[in-house]
């Protein structure tokens, strides 16, 4: 089975693929050439017919500990950053590549059959407040996603104690698959941008050098499916929500807001090409 991607402008991963190619080799001068990211905030690069849009997804964590609500929605771990950072990287997907997209990230929960209109999902924060807490249908319906060639992006979180909370939880979408760590020459590092590897992206007001927990230097896991595709991107001690929701902030360093679009684009070009 395929996923459904039945609304109009949305991606069909077949029929699609020679295109994002195309656009693959028609940028790679500017790839290679690593150019500093250049937005303007006030260009409306936006499609309403666009080929993608940034899904976030809603979920619950054991202990509650909501952060702050927005837009009707109630706060929670999964909302932080919002919606800078979705717009932000929305924004530089349109700048950065050929691929069209649509200017309203949207919020799903895994409970809604609508995320199978979507390839790509974001989640982040899943090892605060004792992890993600799933239901039975949100792990039926996860499962089903990524099997039938979804991906998953998972960000910003930090140390040995959030790492036994997220695998606490998302063990239970596939108990019988292991997580591997990817190593800086894997494709998903090179698709677009060659980057070497797992980047640590700070948080406002941290550096590099540091980790926030007990940790202090990023890694890039993944759930593979039965055909080695990365189903699931787990990006431990690095912090790309930060990256792309402090762009304009004066105070946060280009070089970490630049690492935070080129590590997400890459991820989205090979969730759009495999």
């Amino acid at each position: 089975m395929q996923l459904r991607f039945s609304k109009p402008g949305l991606i069909l991963l077949r029929s699609l693929r020679p295109v994002l190619l195309t656009a693959l080799w028609a940028l790679t001068a500017q790839a290679a050439a690593q150019v500093p990211l250049q937005v303007d905030p006030h260009r409306p690069d936006y499609d309403l017919g666009g080929e993608f849009n940034f899904v976030r997804v809603q979920f619950d964590t054991y202990y509650g500990g909501g952060f702050r609500g927005f837009g009707g929605f109630g706060g929670g771990t999964w909302s932080i950053d919002f919606p800078d950072a979705d717009v932000n990287f929305l924004r530089g997907v349109a700048r950065l590549t050929n691929i069209r997209v649509m200017s309203d990230p949207i919020v799903l929960r895994l409970d809604d059959d609508e995320i199978f209109d979507y390839p790509f999902l974001y989640m982040l924060e899943v090892g605060q407040a004792g992890g993600v807490s799933f239901s039975p249908k949100e792990i039926e319906n996860l499962r089903e996603y990524l099997l039938r060639g979804g991906f998953l992006l998972i960000d910003d979180f930090w140390g040995t104690r959030q790492w036994d909370n997220f695998y606490a939880s998302f063990s239970q979408v596939f108990p019988d698959r292991e997580i591997v760590q990817l190593q800086p020459d894997h494709e998903i590092f090179h698709v677009y941008y060659d980057i070497d590897g797992a980047q640590m992206i700070p948080a406002l007001g941290r550096s590099d050098q540091y980790g926030e927990q007990d940790v202090d230097y990023a890694t890039n896991h993944a759930i593979l499916d039965d055909e080695g595709r990365v189903m699931v991107l787990i990006n431990w001690n690095s912090d790309m929500g930060d990256g792309w929701e402090h762009t304009y902030h004066p105070a946060y360093p280009t070089r970490y807001a630049n690492a935070a679009y080129q590590l997400g684009i890459n991820y989205l070009m090979y969730s759009m090409t495999h």
